[in-house]
């Protein structure tokens, strides 16, 4: 009888990867998403390219189109529509792959969740598209756009909480069937991603729901401009996170059995996450330094907590450093580096997301600065921060994400990723980085030099300052011609993957866990300890803020100091 009850525990622990592939149902679930963000990143890239070429003075937009539409169209469509999509899509196939299949319930709540968001994703692009709602991807107010967007915005945002729930439930699901063992490390790494998300976006759904929506539509005279700037930071900084972490849940569970590797510690990898949950979302006011209005000590306070995120990312950078070193010490490496020379290079599965990954350096140290209080005020609010945002998201979240479609749309479609394809994702790499490399360096000189950022050569006509920024606008207009080439490859590739590679089985690679690691504890699976401690964080970090904004704002017409 011992033995019986002890089978479960052999067949799934955190050294194992699960089942071996994502249900048949829960593939096309996952794959509808993939073809809205599919053809946002297209849009958006489109958008991205005019951009950079308006701005160098290179090319003049027809008449019914401007520079700030179609700046919204790309931050929009890119930062908020490609991301979310894949991301949920992604988190999905991960949890179906490594939990198990999705129950009927499961399944419905992530189509109920998905057309929710593609119809916020209609109406709010409709709105831009239309130029009634050019008020880029932070949407501050006082601009204001037209109720539809709002609402959009809105959906996206309600039907993204819908679509992770169903995650969620599955994770949980597979808990109670599996009582005092270790979760599957990627179904768990998506449940955190997904609180994180949870928690973050109440932020911007107060700002959109109770404050920008009734203002649009009119039945408010107007809102407390710093309150709702306070809002959307507190949402958009953990922003950057839930776009980095299933990059991290590739980092750590895919990119070891594409080298033949192990994970090195999945503890290390779950404390990670719970420190990126605990410090990525009550530091939004490191985005506000310069903002009057916001006491000194609280942005402080926050500066701190932004640091803090520091340590997770040694964490990984430790963890996938050893992952690298231990592999190649199998197959023989001699010397300090030796185990460089016997990375997989020539495989673009792997290729896509170390160039990623070696792009977050001097983007993390850009980071830092951004959120220093006293370099802040060199950079703050010039294009520096647009290469460094190009840097981070653009570079390493999305080269990641890149990597893994070579693997996870053949393997959901049922076709093989050819040695043809192959050499096209690596050149296709080789192109992003390139074009990221002219493009996102040039936005930091020329910020440095005190270039703002959202404009355009023709806002200075013929000032002196205009000339010396002319040639890093070029740089751009040349590094952004680059990146679209790129997503061009990308989607060639996507396509073929979808539709036209020969058939075959396309492996979902998860790595298991190296044996000479600790034991995972128990408590980093505890949910409501960390979701206490989270909510203290923010407690601490944002209430005394809130309230001294809403105290010190003058009365509204009708007597509130919200509005």
């Amino acid at each position: 009888m011992r033995k019986q009850k002890q089978k479960p525990t052999e067949k799934f622990t955190a050294k194992t990867p699960g089942v071996l592939k994502v249900n048949e149902k829960d593939a096309r679930l996952v794959m509808a998403h993939m073809y809205v963000a599919f053809l946002a990143l297209f849009l958006g890239g489109a958008a991205g390219l005019l951009q950079v070429l308006v701005r160098s003075g290179l090319f003049e937009l027809p008449a019914p189109f401007g520079y700030y539409q179609i700046l919204t169209i790309h931050g929009v469509l890119l930062a908020l529509i490609f991301t979310t999509f894949f991301i949920m899509g992604f988190q999905a196939a991960s949890v179906s792959r490594t939990s198990g299949a999705l129950s009927t319930k499961q399944r419905i709540i992530g189509w109920i969740g998905f057309w929710m968001m593609t119809i916020g994703t209609i109406m709010a692009s409709i709105m831009i598209l239309t130029n009634q709602a050019s008020v880029l991807y932070t949407f501050y107010a006082p601009l204001q756009a037209h109720w539809i967007f709002y609402l959009g915005l809105a959906l996206v945002v309600v039907g993204s909480w819908i679509d992770s729930l169903g995650h969620c439930l599955r994770w949980e699901q597979w808990r109670k069937e599996h009582p005092h063992q270790t979760s599957p490390l990627m179904s768990y790494m998506a449940v955190c991603n997904s609180l994180l998300w949870f928690v973050a976006t109440l932020g911007v759904a107060i700002e959109v729901v109770f404050f920008l929506l009734p203002w649009s539509l009119g039945f408010i005279e107007r809102v407390n401009v710093l309150l709702t700037r306070t809002l959307f930071w507190y949402f958009g900084h953990a922003l950057v996170y839930f776009w980095l972490l299933p990059a991290y849940m590739i980092w750590y569970c895919v990119i070891p059995k594409i080298i033949g590797g192990k994970i090195f510690s999945d503890g290390l990898a779950r404390l990670s996450f719970i420190m990126f949950v605990l410090f990525s979302i009550p530091v939004g006011l490191h985005h506000q330094l310069t903002e009057p209005g916001i006491d000194s000590f609280s942005k402080y306070i926050q500066v701190v907590l932004t640091m803090m995120v520091v340590i997770p990312s040694l964490i990984t950078a430790f963890s996938m450093l050893a992952t690298f070193e231990m592999r190649g010490r199998e197959l023989g490496a001699k010397g300090l580096f030796g185990w460089l020379r016997k990375l997989p290079w020539k495989d673009a599965r792997f290729f896509a997301p170390f160039v990623g990954m070696l792009a977050f350096v001097p983007g993390g140290a850009g980071g830092i600065i951004n959120a220093s209080f006293q370099m802040n005020q060199v950079v703050h609010n010039t294009i520096w921060v647009t290469g460094h945002f190009h840097l981070t998201l653009a570079t390493t979240v999305i080269l990641t994400l890149f990597g893994a479609s070579y693997w996870l749309i053949p393997h959901l479609t049922g076709r093989t990723f050819t040695s043809s394809l192959n050499v096209l994702g690596i050149i296709q790499t080789v192109c992003w980085a390139i074009g990221m490399a002219i493009m996102s360096f040039g936005m930091h000189f020329e910020g440095l030099t005190g270039a703002p950022r959202r404009s355009t050569f023709s806002d200075y006509g013929g000032a002196e300052i205009a000339k010396t920024w002319a040639s890093y606008q070029l740089a751009e207009a040349v590094g952004g011609t680059f990146l679209f080439i790129g997503i061009v490859l990308f989607l060639y590739i996507s396509v073929k993957l979808i539709w036209f590679a020969p058939k075959g089985e396309q492996d979902f690679p998860i790595a298991e866990v190296a044996p000479q690691a600790e034991r995972t504890p128990p408590i980093l699976e505890n949910f409501k300890v960390w979701i206490v401690v989270l909510t203290a964080l923010i407690l601490i970090a944002y209430t005394f803020p809130i309230y001294s904004i809403i105290e010190n704002s003058p009365l509204g017409s009708k007597g509130f100091k919200l509005w």
